[in-house]
């Protein structure tokens, strides 16, 4: 079993509403949640002029391939009306695989652990809350750690 970790984002709508389909599901496509963080309100990030979004972190166990769960992501956002109009642009719901176990993959379409994620605070706040003594497989830091250093001064806070 693989130890996974997912990000959800929802800045259109009923963002609530959004973050709770995708984690309906997600259980019923990939595997139950072991552990869920609070819900998350963050100022939006790199494309700035943007509604505000709703981000939660969730840890899974599954035997799926990465691949796999990565095919069901972007299947889940499929369903509840994702578009991908432009890079960083609002959207209904926004799926990222954070993290594979302890795997390190480097695909076109495919990198694991999440090339960003230690640079942004919408992610590390929610990650520390559930895991903050894991360790990233390529920096050889704890979750904690990094949202220490973090220099991302972007606006996160409890729901």
């Amino acid at each position: 079993m693989n130890n996974i970790f997912l990000l959800l984002g929802s800045n259109l709508g009923n963002r609530k509403e959004y973050l709770q389909q995708a984690v309906e599901q997600i259980e019923a496509q990939i595997a139950p949640v072991i552990h869920a963080s609070s819900v998350y309100e963050t100022q939006s990030w790199g494309k700035t002029d943007e509604p505000d979004y709703l981000n939660q972190v969730l840890e899974l166990q599954t035997e799926l391939p990465a691949r796999e769960v990565l095919e069901k992501i972007l299947a889940i956002e499929n369903l509840l009306g994702r578009k991908r109009v432009e890079k960083w642009g609002s959207r209904i719901i926004d799926i990222d695989l954070l993290f594979y176990g302890n795997a390190i993959i480097n695909e076109p379409d495919l990198k694991v652990p999440h090339p960003e994620l230690h640079k942004r605070r919408f992610t590390l706040e929610p990650l520390a809350e559930i895991a903050a003594d894991f360790v990233h497989p390529q920096l050889n830091k704890r979750i904690l750690q990094l949202k220490n250093e973090l220099n991302d001064s972007l606006i996160v806070k409890k729901v």
